[in-house]
């Protein structure tokens, strides 16, 4: 049975923003769920926020999600909804 495919958002808040390199790796790799990005540095605070828009089932965004997670100093939060 084929995996049901989800659309949603990702949040990323980046406080370490040396970690950039390490994030824009790990989004290349899963680019195929992503359908845009918007980032955002926010001087005033320190960090940066990125958001995604996804489209994939949820193996595909958990790992995705997951991944981001294990990056020091980085935040991640996900929205997603059934298409």
């Amino acid at each position: 049975m084929a995996k049901e495919q989800r659309i949603g958002v990702i949040g990323i808040v980046i406080e370490d923003r040396s970690q950039a390199q390490r994030i824009n790796s790990i989004l290349s790799a899963h680019g195929d769920v992503i359908v845009g990005r918007m980032g955002v540095p926010y001087r005033e605070r320190g960090l940066s926020v990125i958001s995604l828009i996804v489209d994939g089932n949820t193996d595909e965004i958990g790992a995705l999600t997951g991944k981001l997670g294990t990056v020091n100093g980085v935040k991640v939060k996900s929205a997603l909804v059934t298409r």
